[in-house]
């Protein structure tokens, strides 16, 4: 079924591509424009899909003459693991991908799971924003044919549940959702709780039916996925922070003149700024709508959490290598 999805994917794309040469061929006289394809799972309400159209028009702005930029939406080409794949086929250009996705690609951009790798929100954006830890992670898949350009904000993962979480202790023996990792699952059990893999789409009935206990995710899902009706708690653990990241096929950024890599690069981060400035404003309304649920918001003493996962993160390092200099870079730029 997978290779189905991904050979349609790629029809797709060739027939747009076929569509676009017989339009210019009326106009042979006429250098044609180049196409350049985006694809995102995100729909177009998403501030992540808000971000591309701002690249978009950035873009078109300057490079109008040469390039065009077309934005497939709502998982159009394919779910994140297709579009890496047409990625590495050359049949697409750039892609919006998480960065869990990444992870099968190159060992480095597990650092992201790793629990309490980060102060906070604040101190991440930083690090997030420094050119030297970030170069690190996205030449990490060069040699599969792609590359990190940029990221985008995925919010802080924190616990939600039925029953109160204000310490480690109230976790014991609590079945947790997790996303497939062994390093979620780790996590899970550093708390001496039960990890349960569900799809996203599941944690509502999964909550309801007392399937698990608890969730992991950032503001958004209470309202959003309506995960609000059905929990009562939401504690500010702060576990974890995630990351989208905006990947680029290696041969087309390559192919690029200096003048227009410029250009792009400068596009990557006016995306990366106007997504993030909306996921925030997004952020905001979540939190209100999920009040009006009868969500109450738990802040958290996180020392005593960060302990607990103290020997978690040290045999994710140690079974990881490659982890360990990404690690010591994020902890001297803290210090910092």
């Amino acid at each position: 079924m997978k290779h189905i999805r991904l050979f349609t994917s790629t029809i797709v794309i060739l027939l747009f591509s076929i569509l676009i040469s017989g339009c210019s061929g009326a106009t042979a006289e006429i250098q044609p424009k180049k196409i350049i394809t985006v694809a995102t799972v995100h729909p177009e309400q998403h501030p992540i899909y808000q971000g591309l159209l701002e690249f978009q028009d950035y873009i078109h702005e300057n490079l109008g003459d040469k390039y065009e930029v077309k934005i497939f939406s709502n998982g159009v080409i394919g779910d994140n693991p297709e579009v890496l794949e047409l990625l590495q086929m050359d049949s697409l250009d750039l892609a919006v991908v998480s960065g869990s996705n990444m992870e099968l690609y190159a060992d480095e951009y597990k650092i992201f799971a790793i629990p309490y790798l980060f102060n906070d929100e604040e101190s991440f954006r930083e690090i997030m924003n420094n050119d030297e830890f970030t170069k690190l992670v996205y030449e990490s898949t060069a040699d599969k044919g792609i590359k990190g350009t940029t990221w985008f904000a995925n919010g802080v993962n924190n616990f939600y549940s039925k029953d109160k979480i204000e310490k480690p202790e109230d976790m014991k023996g609590m079945k947790v959702r997790v996303q497939p990792s062994d390093i979620n699952v780790a996590m899970v059990e550093g708390f001496e709780a039960a990890s349960v893999m569900l799809a996203y789409g599941e944690i509502y009935t999964a909550i309801q039916n007392n399937v698990i206990d608890a969730a992991t995710n950032p503001e958004m899902a209470l309202a959003d996925m309506r995960h609000g009706e059905v929990a009562n708690y939401y504690s500010r653990t702060e576990h974890q922070i995630f990351t989208d990241v905006f990947v680029t096929n290696a041969k087309f950024i390559d192919s690029l003149s200096k003048k227009e890599k410029q250009y792009f690069n400068e596009g990557f981060k006016i995306s990366t700024e106007v997504a993030n400035e909306a996921w925030d404003n997004r952020i905001s309304e979540a939190i209100i709508e999920a009040e009006e649920m009868g969500i109450e918001f738990v802040e958290v003493d996180k020392k005593p959490f960060m302990e607990m996962q103290e020997p978690v993160r040290e045999k994710i390092l140690e079974s990881n290598p490659v982890l360990q200099p990404l690690f010591d870079k994020v902890q001297e730029l803290q210090s910092q």
